[in-house]
């Protein structure tokens, strides 16, 4: 089944009691039994939803895995990932990572004697400078938050699977739709489905999804377990946006590419951090691993000035000041102050995230009333 089906069909099948075409929204906590365990493969609602089910199925369908889990957001979903370590092992992480999962690690998983190297990836090479007997996960972004940084999948795996190491790919950047993880080597892929695969920025949720029968056993026992799990309301109307992923996506990446040239080619823009140009660092590396460059981009300003960025983004009109991204609207933000205000000022800037650092997620409208937008705002 290709993709494009997959979005619609793939894990999916009609109500066996009514022959509904989409999965019924089991709104129930529990389950009648005819005796004490006997019942029809469902009890309690923490453990396991019907909703839920087809939601969880259809994940695993996009990413090429066996089996997917949904979580209440992105975070609860990495927060099951990190149960499945122990006080004393390591973890060597992208020192360009989104705020939330950066203050997850640092703020509270760090004081239960897990260690964390944050280090630049762009050559994946330097990952195994810092494997060593205690080296349990590799955790990726690619294209990281907000620099769009691109990461070699294929060469962290490769060290990953040298070493017996688990390596996590946070794919909410590039959805499956632009890659697939899994494909590449990965153990466990992860999305923020709040974002892209919801589609409509009315749903906060997480998602996992993995080959491995074990290691997808243990995380079903850390779902079930610390309970971070979605509703069934929510997990329909998940279902519903992923039926139109693959077009949204399209219109994603055709926008931002219109989108990234313009700023390129704006007198009053310093840089642009955009995957699909030639001179965007791993280019090639996107290029391969990615089937487009998506709707993501980061710019600052000449003069890179934290005045004149703030004055940009409140001037938007179609791009909306707000947090997240991957939905049907253009939004605008300002990392160094909203999505990375977690990470210590002077981590941030390492990292190119000045306080001049304007992140957009460009949205589906008409290309033409984007850019007018851009050029009124910007100058």
């Amino acid at each position: 089944m290709k993709f494009n089906t997959k979005t619609i069909h793939g894990g999916q099948e009609h109500d066996k009691a009514y022959g509904a075409v989409m999965p019924p929204i089991y709104q129930t906590s529990t389950y009648a039994q005819t005796t004490p365990g006997g019942h029809k493969g469902f009890e309690y609602s923490r453990t396991h939803n019907p909703t839920r089910a087809a939601l969880e199925r259809s994940f695993a369908s996009l990413e090429n895995g066996n089996f997917g889990l949904a979580f209440s957001s992105g975070l609860a979903a990495i927060d099951a990932v990190m149960k499945l370590l122990q006080p004393g092992d390591e973890v060597i992480s992208t020192n360009d990572l989104y705020g939330g999962s950066y203050r997850l690690f640092t703020q509270i998983y760090a004081k239960f004697g897990i260690k964390f190297h944050f280090i630049g990836m762009e050559n994946a090479d330097r990952i195994e400078d810092f494997v060593n007997e205690n080296t349990k996960l590799i955790w990726v972004e690619t294209p990281t938050n907000p620099m769009l940084n691109v990461i070699d999948i294929k060469k962290a795996a490769s060290i990953a699977n040298k070493h017996n190491i688990l390596l996590g790919v946070d794919n909410t950047f590039a959805t499956p739709y632009l890659q697939q993880p899994l494909n590449l080597g990965a153990d466990i892929v992860m999305h923020s489905a709040t974002k892209y695969l919801g589609g409509h920025s009315d749903i906060v949720m997480g998602a996992l999804v993995v080959k491995d029968k074990d290691l997808a056993d243990k995380l079903y026992f850390i779902q079930n377990a610390s309970g971070a799990i979605c509703g069934p309301q929510d997990s329909f109307l998940m279902l519903r946006g992923i039926k139109t992923l693959h077009v949204r996506m399209q219109r994603h990446c055709e926008n931002g590419k219109a989108v990234a040239h313009y700023l390129n080619n704006h007198p009053k823009i310093e840089k642009v951090y955009w995957p699909g140009f030639e001179h965007h660092p791993n280019h090639k590396v996107a290029k391969a691993q990615m089937s487009d460059f998506g709707g993501m981009i980061s710019f600052t300003t000449k003069g890179n000035s934290y005045e004149d960025a703030i004055k940009i983004v409140e001037k938007l009109k179609i791009f909306t000041l707000a947090e997240s991204l991957g939905g049907v609207e253009s939004l605008s933000g300002h990392p160094a102050s909203m999505t990375h205000a977690s990470i210590p000022k002077e981590e941030r800037e390492k990292t190119g995230v000045v306080d001049s650092l304007i992140r957009l997620s460009v949205g589906i409208e008409d290309e033409a009333d984007l850019i007018e937008d851009l050029r009124q705002a910007i100058g």
